[in-house]
């Protein structure tokens, strides 16, 4: 390697093609090594809602530091299609280079590339065609070329291989092993021999990472904080909690439950938290929506569960496999009556860990559904982080009595009046511990009652849990420095981006501060207080009517100073643009009070 390449900082590669072409297979591979060398990676993809067909991609992104977020820029494009080419095209610069098949000829003068960026024709296809007799293999092909290209070892590439395709059986491996030399040879005639890649890549000895999706995470942080019952229907971009936990769960003496739809799923997860066990169940937008009735039932009955909504774009089917955050409305306010619920954000993976298991507390301390709001980004996105520390984690199980504790009891009224709003509770079948269950307004003992001061005072008992949990609600975070007179607010998917945003601010002397709420509802004093601690505040949010920024303002936020980036078009949302945004909307203010 010469002195003249640039050191591997901050990488950015986008591989697309017709659905099955393997493209995602690339990018996890490329993931594996840049990672096993000691940087860090966040993977996208960008899918349609189909099972084959239709340009599809993957990107990844490789990095040293935190960058939660694809690129504003792409350095490569691996293409399997020219459609490819074409539809990202427009993320290329002068430096970016385009590795694509040209087994059906060379690119036409239709594809607008910028001038400066360097084509790369290889025959994937065909080669995979001649030697295996099927063009799977023609994604093992161009992980040899797309590695010679950056500059990695040819023997780590190989030992990639190994670990991936050797639990697949020796012949599947022995194929793809093939099929990665071929790809060397090819690499050779495109002119990127051994020690010609554009970067130089620093020997560092790999700390211990995780490379997790959010839903995972999720799962995971659900199953460590004694979860032991879900049910769900599979529905993009959730399904993958339900297929972490059917792997998982049994080993910990849990039960997962496919239910034959979301009506079924919540009802199954109720009865199960009514049961006494720590339960969960996810969807996303139109599964919530089918969710309300048995959300209300748990309103009533004060049973607790954990609901999550890995969002998509709405509404109807609308954009299975895109990100959105157009769900706040209706975790916040949906349903039919006044019951306390809580709605909870996590930002990153480990916030995904930590907030499921923050929310299976919740879910029995207070009796209540809480929410959990991820999106299809980060439900869905890779990242690499540090692993789970399980000594923090520790469970809490409210105000749940024992046979020892009802026995001293001279009367058990499961739905006493207390000044907290949460009554102390048994589990059915707990010795003196009976009690009535039912979707009706009831008294102390569960009985039906229609008398009206009775009502008052149920409702009133069970919203005081709204104020009541609020020192237990996980706090927001703050980046940036408390002297920042520009603020941000975002959550979920946003994080990223907008840490990013930062820096690209901080480089023109602009410094602000970022507000991640961790608790969307009942909003805590923190995040209002914040608008009003800032000259502006940017609130960006996956959605089309600020749904975030109107709900901070109907909570006391200040109105004058929320400014809203909105973004719902589906794609991921990137950094210099919402930089560009908050630099404009800045000189548009100055100029007007000039």
């Amino acid at each position: 390697m010469t002195d003249t390449k640039p050191r591997a900082e901050d990488i950015n590669v986008i591989c697309g093609g017709q659905g099955g072409d393997g493209s995602l297979t690339v990018i996890n591979i490329l993931a594996d090594v840049l990672r096993g060398g000691g940087m860090k990676v966040y993977t996208e993809r960008d899918v349609r809602s189909r099972i084959k067909g239709g340009i599809t991609s993957a990107t990844l992104r490789a990095f040293l530091g935190d960058r939660l977020c694809i690129g504003s820029k792409l350095d490569l494009l691996v293409a399997f299609d020219t459609l490819a080419v074409k539809l990202y095209a427009y993320r290329l610069d002068s430096t970016s280079v385009v590795i694509y098949d040209n087994s059906a000829g060379d690119l036409g003068d239709e594809v607008d590339i910028p001038e400066g960026a360097r084509l790369i024709g290889v025959p994937l296809s065909r080669c995979a065609v001649k030697s295996f007799r099927r063009d799977i293999y023609k994604n093992s092909i161009a992980f040899a070329v797309v590695g010679r290209f950056l500059g990695l070892d040819d023997e780590e590439m190989r030992q990639s291989f190994n670990k991936r395709f050797a639990r697949r059986g020796a012949q599947l491996l022995k194929y793809n092993l093939e099929a990665l030399e071929i790809g060397f040879g090819l690499a050779e005639d495109a002119g990127l021999s051994v020690g010609s890649g554009r970067y130089a890549f620093e020997t560092a000895e790999a700390k211990p990472q995780m490379l997790i999706t959010g839903n995972e995470a999720t799962a995971f942080g659900f199953a460590a904080a004694g979860g032991r019952f879900y049910a769900g229907y599979p529905i993009t971009p959730s399904t993958e909690i339900m297929e972490w936990l059917t792997k998982w769960m049994p080993k910990f003496g849990g039960v997962v439950r496919q239910a034959e739809d979301e009506l079924s799923s919540i009802n199954m997860a109720l009865g199960a938290a009514l049961a006494g066990a720590r339960a969960m169940t996810a969807t996303c937008g139109p599964g919530i929506s089918l969710m309300q009735e048995g959300i209300g039932q748990l309103g009533m009955c004060e049973i607790p569960l954990v609901i999550v909504d890995a969002q998509r774009g709405g509404p109807s089917t609308g954009l299975p496999t895109k990100p959105e955050q157009s769900d706040i409305n209706l975790l916040v306010y949906g349903g039919h009556g006044d019951f306390p619920r809580a709605v909870l954000a996590p930002g990153t993976p480990k916030e995904c860990f930590d907030i499921a298991i923050a929310a299976t507390n919740l879910a029995e301390q207070y009796q209540i559904p809480v929410f959990i709001a991820l999106d299809q980004a980060i439900s869905q996105n890779l990242a690499s982080i540090e692993p789970f520390d399980f000594e923090q984690v520790s469970i809490d199980r409210g105000k749940r009595l024992t046979s020892e504790d009802l026995a001293a009891k001279e009367e058990f009224r499961r739905y006493a009046f207390t000044e907290d709003g949460v009554s102390e509770y048994s589990i059915p079948g707990t010795p003196g511990g009976m009690w009535l269950v039912q979707g009706a307004e009831h008294d102390e003992w569960g009985l039906v009652s229609t008398d009206p001061i009775n009502r008052v005072d149920m409702v009133e008992k069970r919203l005081r849990k709204m104020e009541s949990m609020k020192a237990d609600l996980p706090r927001a975070v703050n980046h940036g420095p408390d002297t920042a007179e520009i603020g941000f607010i975002g959550v979920g998917a946003t994080f990223g981006v907008i840490r990013e945003a930062m820096d690209i601010l901080e480089e023109q002397g602009i410094y602000t501060q970022y507000h991640q709420p961790r608790t969307l509802f009942p909003m805590l004093d923190e995040t209002p207080a914040f608008t009003a601690g800032r000259k502006k505040v940017f609130v960006v949010e996956y959605n089309a009517t600020g749904q975030i920024a109107n709900l901070i303002k109907s909570c006391g936020g200040l109105e004058e100073n929320i400014i809203s980036y909105l973004q719902f078009d589906g794609t991921p949302m990137k950094a210099k643009k919402l930089a560009d945004f908050v630099i404009k909307e800045l000189d548009l203010r100055k100029a007007d009070v000039a």
